[in-house]
């Protein structure tokens, strides 16, 4: 009994350390070398995983930076100019620095200004609704309300407002990852360089309708009227397919296409005072009227000068 016993255990002990020396080969015959600076970078990066350096993590994105010769277009949004330095500092290479981004929404068509036409029972989903269906308003272009950038958010930067149907995106906890962009199937999220004070004038409409249709289906929609660009002297806005956009690299912030938008399609945030309306239409009114009356006066004076000097040649003709 005592000599089954021994051999059992000599057996399961020799059977345990012949399989522990194959596996051991094997390990050292398969093994993958890591580069050890890998573990470095993602140590200094985030750890959010948000995908918005394009990457699916943060190891991959660290992976990425260590094998990349050069890395001056990547970029992590979350931890900013900050993070990359430390990167930087760690792989001897020149990273980019980039002005930190703000998602806004490209859309203003609440249900006080877009009424409803129909109504939807299905999946609330907006990439469901989207391939199915054009919404439940007059706008094939807007927000449909299904909430899947708030979803996409990891940050907890964006709600839906429960009073407009549209999302909100909290500017102070809003880190730029794109997700929320990525998420939107209308493409109506779009980041845009943080100004100082996180000032922002942009176009909140994504309509390509001509004017009539789109001002029918939203009463703030964008009907390429074109005021905002002779408003503009920086040329930082243009107009095509019947919609605006403001080029946020050119635009300085003057405001000045604000009161000019005869559908107020156009965003102004976080400026201490907005821009007075009523008394900035006003007095482009009075300023166009000036010019007229100016210009009338110069062609009756023009007139006059011809007609003085059509008769000095007349009588000079009967002398």
């Amino acid at each position: 009994m005592t000599d089954t016993i021994l051999y059992t255990v000599i057996t399961l002990t020799s059977v345990g350390v012949i399989a522990a020396t194959i596996l051991y080969i094997l390990t050292l015959y398969f093994k993958v070398y890591e580069n050890p600076l890998i573990g470095e970078v993602d140590e200094v990066l985030p750890g959010a995983n948000c995908a918005g350096c394009g990457s699916p993590g943060c190891r991959p994105f660290a992976e990425k930076l260590v094998n990349s010769d050069d890395i001056s277009d990547l970029f992590c949004p979350v931890g900013g100019n900050d993070v990359m330095a430390q990167v930087a500092k760690i792989l001897g290479k020149e990273v980019a620095e980039k002005d930190p981004e703000v998602a806004v929404l490209l859309c203003q068509g609440s249900c006080e200004v877009r009424p409803k036409t129909n109504f939807y029972d299905g999946p609330s989903s907006c990439s469901i609704e989207s391939m199915i269906y054009g919404g439940d308003t007059g706008c094939q272009y807007g927000c449909l309300g299904g909430g899947e950038c708030v979803d996409a958010c990891t940050f907890d930067a964006m709600y839906m407002d429960e009073k407009t149907g549209l999302p909100v995106v909290i500017d102070d906890k809003c880190t730029g990852c794109n997700a929320c962009v990525t998420a939107c199937p209308r493409e109506l999220l779009e980041l845009r360089p943080k100004q100082k004070r996180d000032l922002k004038v942009y176009v909140g409409c994504k309509n390509l309708e001509k004017g009539g249709v789109a001002k029918k289906s939203c009463n703030v929609a964008c009907i390429g009227c074109s005021k905002c660009i002779d408003a503009c002297s920086k040329d930082a806005i243009t107009v095509e397919d019947n919609l605006a956009y403001i080029d946020a690299a050119l635009c300085t912030l003057c405001r000045k296409c604000i009161p000019v938008c005869p559908t107020d399609s156009i965003i102004e945030e976080n400026f201490p005072k907005p821009v007075d309306k009523e008394k900035a239409r006003a007095k482009a009114k009075e300023k166009a009227k000036a010019k007229k009356e100016a210009e009338k006066k110069a062609k009756e004076a023009a007139k006059e000068k011809v007609a003085v000097a059509v008769a000095v040649k007349e009588e000079q003709k009967k002398e």
